[in-house]
């Protein structure tokens, strides 16, 4: 086995996973359109890419309807939503797989015409602004981005007492867990970073206040699952969606061992040189590395992902620098990820154009490695 390294057992919270070949959440906006449910198009795809043992990180999923900045990404915020993940989950779990989903709340990264005319709401009322930045709209249009309305304190409970329903609703789906989203420009990365928070109350201001937001979502869920069932993402020196920490460091140590306090199943970080939020292929040359950055810093199971090949994800789990690697856009385009690693066979090249939305082309179609081969 050439990526001997990648196939070595690991315990994950409760759950021993066969191999550290995971499946990072990719939005792929294929859910039902008017119900935002999971339909059975979506189950077929999770299935395809379980295996016995291995972990799958399901797409980022809004934890109540004002979360919500794409069209026909799944929610776990309704009795519909639950029922359409549960498919999901008995068809992973019937391949042997681990499934965890992760919540989601984008913030400002939105558009009034998801929300009946209403602002997207933020940590400030500070926009997305810079170059090629713009909003989908929920008739698939694109706009500017809005001004977005910053919640008030008392509001802000509310997010998270969403993060914790939604923590219930995944546990009646029949997930193993559930991810923290707290990355790629998202609702809790706004209240972190400095740029998109310039609160004066006990949610803004100093890194302790700032982090407050995201501790306490990540709080909440721990109640709901133990914490050995709870992962967080985050995506220091990221840029997505008009992020980034002037000076990331204090920020994201503070956060860290906030962190590795809990006992969390793991966290997870997006790689800088892949910061992008998935719109295209970007490789940042000379930029730092998370996972050597806050290795030292976090005594749990540390997952990273961003443009990871076999002999790079092997190379990192075997000089210690990370526990699992989660890929994304090739396992989009090869099912049979982990058996084409163990083996070495070559990575079928995915599509972009068919990364959003859309039917079965470029999602349950990709071949499996053998269906390539001659009998």
């Amino acid at each position: 086995m050439k990526f001997e390294a990648l196939f070595r057992p690991l315990q994950v919270g409760p759950y021993k996973l066969a191999h550290r070949v995971a499946m990072a959440p990719l939005t792929r906006m294929r859910a039902e359109r008017e119900s935002f449910s999971p339909r059975p198009l979506n189950a077929e795809y999770y299935a395809q890419r379980a295996t016995p043992g291995g972990l799958i990180i399901a797409e980022a999923s809004p934890v109540l309807s004002h979360g919500r900045g794409n069209p026909a990404t799944p929610g776990i915020y309704s009795q519909a939503q639950i029922d359409g993940w549960r498919k999901v989950v008995d068809a992973v779990h019937a391949k042997g797989g681990i499934i965890f989903l992760q919540l989601w709340h984008v913030g400002r990264v939105s558009h009034s015409s998801f929300h009946g005319g209403e602002l997207p709401v933020s940590a400030s009322a500070i926009p997305i602004k810079g170059e090629g930045m713009k909003a989908m709209t929920a008739d698939g249009r694109i706009s500017d981005y809005e001004t977005p309305r910053a919640l008030e304190t008392e509001e802000i409970k509310n997010i998270v007492e969403a993060f914790r329903q939604g923590a219930k609703n995944a546990l009646a789906a029949g997930f193993d867990g559930v991810e923290i989203h707290g990355a790629n420009g998202y609702l809790l990365e706004q209240f972190l970073q400095s740029r998109s928070n310039q609160r004066t109350d006990q949610y803004g201001g100093s890194i302790e206040n700032r982090a407050r937001l995201l501790l306490e979502v990540t709080q909440a869920a721990i109640e709901v699952w133990g914490a050995n069932r709870v992962g967080v993402r985050l995506s220091p020196h990221g840029i997505a969606n008009d992020s980034g920490e002037p000076d990331p460091m204090p920020l994201y140590t503070y956060v860290v061992k906030a962190l590795d306090k809990l006992g969390l199943a793991y966290l997870h970080f997006i790689e800088p040189r892949s910061s992008g939020a998935g719109r295209a292929d970007v490789h940042w040359e000379n930029v730092p590395s998370a996972m050597v950055l806050f290795r030292p810093l976090y005594s749990g199971v540390l997952m990273t992902a961003g443009g990871f090949t076999g002999e790079t994800a092997n190379a990192a789990i075997a000089d210690g620098h990370a526990d699992v690697i989660a890929f994304g856009r090739i396992f989009i385009s090869n099912p049979d990820l982990p058996h084409r690693l163990a083996h070495d066979y070559p990575i079928t090249p995915y599509n972009r154009a068919t990364f959003y939305g859309g039917e079965e082309k470029g999602y349950t179609d990709y071949p499996v490695y053998d269906e390539l081969t001659p009998a």
